[in-house]
């Protein structure tokens, strides 16, 4: 085993193009270290509908040149199979660790091919690269970015023609064409050939960005603004500049671009620590609202003052929020959510007498909803002008909530408190009209991907029948698929007042459990901090019964 091993890496060596990783490879061989080659080439990276994912580092269960090379000459095939012999395919990236090499490597693959390339000109927000792909005509794109993964990762995310992330089979046939690729000495990549975009295509995006706004519509929300160490920064300040708000103040500390977030143990919104120094920053400021964007800015965190601190909002409190904004403004249209989300867009949007739609957790599956008119999932992501970005969009999710805090500061506050109305407000009237509606998430991150297999073994082995003494009325496999949803790894349980859904997460080892309880709200706004104790302890009963029915 140890020769076949060692004989697999001196092969993949001998072909890769990277200095770095060849470094890190011959080390590894001289040392004839076996239980670190043996995880590097357990198998291949596997190209899915969230493209390809990993760490950084030589071999193929890693992210490096080798990888990506293959997986652009798959892209290739696959797209010249489908007729696509000389499309446009457009290519953008975040500032992380090798994202401007892969980018390189994906157009001279492209050239090579026969297709066309374009690179967006510098690192730029994920949804600048969707916007570009519907607004260039072309036939696919290409982001390198691992989101809000940590430091150490980066990835490849793939779009079609409509500016929306493959879905299967589109995957399942991508995969197999990378999977044909042999040597990389077959994979022709010219040295030039391709185009590098120039800042015309981000002053397109910009010129969009008004399009989510109210012509006329207030515009005096103060906000402290991190980009959480990302690339959202100058494209959020100019959209800002653009439509009149104050300039937000910028969290120092997090204001520009590094791939080692240095930080935040975690550069996502969501984790614990996150958003100390936006807070920090607020308690200085004092502004109306705290936005914040993950590192390539399709997300968007809000943070409010409530009482004596500053809250962060869940991602249903927001989508919530967007949806009867719009819904105040009369729009037309679908408003879609993955399954996993609020069931309070569904009571919205049946009350305003709009199309409701749920799907599959991902922008891949809701942006795919006909006629849709807004979207958003719970994980911070949200889909406010899609027409013009068919993927969730940080930066005019921004503007949007922006806009309604605007609109909300500058009503008269019929309360005790002095001044204009604020987002909390807001949130208390829609529980007083569709039931205050809590969500919440019980999520395990492991080291060994047997502990989650083994929890969704167990929960489908012997499913609860009760959870924080609710009933659990109806039990679904998710695997099996239901009237309306294809299949997919995960298991929904509905409950009288509540429910839950168990998934592995499809980016990161994490087992996700998302909860969701309703409460009836008695009288007026009075009532609503009764209806949040009594839901407050209903998912504090369903995270501890849940742990022990999944064996966490």
């Amino acid at each position: 085993m140890s020769e076949e091993l060692i004989a697999r890496a001196q092969a993949w060596l001998a072909e890769d193009p990277d200095p770095e990783t060849r470094e890190e490879l011959a080390k590894l061989i001289e040392a004839d270290d076996v239980d670190a080659l043996a995880e590097r080439f357990a198998g291949t990276l596997q190209f899915g509908t969230a493209g390809l994912r990993g760490e950084l580092g030589a071999g193929p269960m890693r992210m490096n040149r080798s990888v990506v090379i293959r997986a652009a000459a798959g892209l290739a095939a696959y797209l010249k199979a489908k007729g696509q012999t000389d499309g446009l395919v457009v290519i953008g990236f975040d500032a992380r660790h090798k994202s401007a090499d892969f980018a390189r490597d994906t157009a001279a693959v492209m050239t090579g091919a026969g297709l066309r390339a374009a690179v967006l000109p510098k690192p730029l927000p994920t949804p600048v690269l969707a916007f570009a792909i519907r607004h260039l005509g072309a036939v696919a794109g290409v982001e390198v970015t691992a989101s809000h993964n940590p430091p150490r990762d980066n990835g490849y995310k793939v779009y079609l023609g409509d500016g929306s992330q493959i879905v299967p089979p589109a995957d399942a046939e991508i995969a197999a064409e990378i999977a044909a690729v042999a040597a990389l000495a077959d994979v022709p990549r010219p040295e030039s050939g391709w185009e590098t975009l120039g800042d015309e295509v981000v002053e397109a995006y910009l010129a969009r960005t008004d399009a989510v706004l109210k012509p006329g519509s207030p515009r005096g929300a103060r906000t402290v603004y991190t980009p959480m160490h990302g690339v959202g920064k100058e494209t959020l300040l100019a959209a800002f500049a653009r439509a009149g708000f104050p300039a937000p103040a910028v969290v120092a500390e997090q204001a520009e671009p590094d791939p080692d977030f240095p930080t935040v143990a975690f550069p996502n919104p969501e984790e614990p620590g996150a958003m100390d120094l936006a807070f920090a920053a607020a308690e200085r400021e004092r502004p109306d609202l705290i936005i914040a964007n993950d590192p390539d800015a399709d997300r968007c965190a809000v943070a409010v003052h409530d009482g004596a601190k500053w809250r962060m909002l869940h991602g249903d409190e927001v989508g919530s929020l967007l949806a009867a904004h719009l819904v105040r403004r009369g729009v037309s249209g679908v408003f879609a959510e993955s399954i996993v989300s609020s069931s309070l867009l569904g009571r919205i949007a049946e009350k305003a007498g709009l199309g409701y739609e749920e799907t599959l957790t991902g922008f891949k599956w809701i942006a795919r909803v006909e006629g849709l008119r807004f979207g958003y999932e719970e994980a911070l992501g949200y889909c406010v002008d899609p027409e013009g970005v068919r993927d969730k969009d940080g930066i005019t999710a921004a503007l949007l909530i922006a806009e309604l805090a605007s609109e909300l500061k500058a009503e008269p506050n019929s309360g005790a408190a002095a001044g204009g109305r604020t987002l909390l407000d807001l949130l208390d009237e829609l529980a007083v009209e569709h039931g205050l509606h809590a969500t919440d998430q019980l999520s395990v991150r492991v080291e060994d991907l047997s502990v989650i297999a083994d929890a969704m073994r167990r929960l489908r082995e012997q499913p609860p029948t009760v959870l924080a003494g609710l009933e659990v009325v109806r039990r679904e496999d998710l695997n099996e698929g239901t009237e309306t949803l294809p299949p997919t790894d995960g298991l929904r349980y509905t409950l009288d007042g509540a429910r839950v859904i168990v998934r592995p997460s499809g980016t990161e080892p994490k087992l996700k459990c998302y909860l969701e309880v309703v409460v009836p709200v008695e009288g007026d706004v009075d009532g609503v901090p009764a209806a949040r104790a009594k839901a407050k302890e209903l998912i504090a009963g369903l995270k501890r019964d849940l742990a022990v029915a999944a064996g966490i």
